[in-house]
């Protein structure tokens, strides 16, 4: 800690790095402990004060820069993903399962279909003419709009996290269920090809954004609800840090999404074009974070 204090990070070795890190993370680990003993309030205060001298040295030694950001979203976002793949996979289930559900009913019940998505949408699938077309001729202020509605949708989930992780289910439900109800009316009218082939370029970055965000959602609210050994605020607040991390990656999706909804999905291009740009992106996705990290990232 001395020759940190004194040249901070630069003239340390990279042994010694590895060793701050090492400690520091086990005596965040062993404060947290010692915080359930009441006994233990002097030494938890010094404890306390040289975590915090060592969080000083690691975190001003560190640079914003777009070079930092670009090796984050390469190689410390697919990490992040990866700690919390469980919730990743849990929200994937809850729109999966609400969007067969809801095909489900709608195929044994159109009048649930109709009620669910009301009179305009469903008259626009019965004369056979997607609802996008008015997209194609105002592109540029289409996309920002796009955007910026996307971005709402995904930060209301994460935000949903606050009631408990409740708000974060709730929209990955609806947004299920939307997408189901959706897919089956236009099966029953004949647009499912259209429909498709529109979702596709977009959807393969837009749709798994907001699972990832209600993932947040629910790693907030998961951290509120199981403390574990954590007090209850410690344990909100490393679940707000890891839910912060691990929305901050779906920003560059949904711009690329946007962009794609306003100025290609909407066009006349080949169906085939379109399915191949949404499987494309989909697989480059996959690449992105699950690729095999360097070791040193990783530790």
């Amino acid at each position: 800690m001395a020759a940190a204090d004194q040249t901070r990070l630069h003239g340390l070795s990279r042994s010694e790095l590895q060793e701050l890190a090492l400690l520091y993370r086990q005596v965040a680990s062993d404060l947290s402990t010692l915080r359930q003993d009441r006994t233990s309030a002097a030494l938890t205060g010094r404890i306390n004060h040289l975590l915090a001298r060592a969080h000083h040295i690691i975190y001003s030694s560190r640079k914003s820069s777009w070079r930092n950001l670009f090796l984050f979203l390469r190689d410390g976002y697919p990490l992040v993903f990866r700690q919390q793949i469980l919730f990743v996979f849990a929200a994937l289930v809850l729109t999966l399962g609400s969007a067969l559900l809801a095909a489900a009913y709608g195929l044994a019940n159109p009048h649930f279909t109709a009620a669910f998505l009301g009179p305009r949408l469903m008259h626009s699938i019965a004369r056979h003419k997607m609802w996008t077309d008015s997209i194609v001729s105002v592109a540029p202020g289409a996309a920002s709009k796009i955007m910026t509605n996307n971005l709402s949708v995904s930060f209301t989930a994460f935000a949903g996290g606050v009631l408990f992780g409740l708000g974060a289910v709730w929209i990955l439900l609806v947004n299920g269920l939307m997408l189901g109800a959706v897919g089956v009316a236009c099966q029953q009218g004949g647009m499912s090809i259209p429909l498709w082939s529109f979702v596709a370029p977009h959807g393969s970055l837009e749709l798994p954004a907001i699972i990832i965000a209600g993932a947040a959602g629910m790693r907030l609210g998961y951290g509120m609800l199981f403390p574990g050994i954590y007090r209850w605020k410690d344990s909100v607040g490393k679940a707000g840090a890891e839910a912060v991390r691990l929305v901050s990656g779906t920003i560059p999706m949904l711009f690329v999404a946007g962009c794609l909804e306003g100025f290609f999905s909407p066009t006349a291009a080949p169906v085939a074009l379109k399915f191949s740009v949404g499987a494309t992106l989909f697989l480059l996705l996959l690449l992105w974070l699950f690729r095999p990290i360097p070791q040193a990232v990783a530790e």
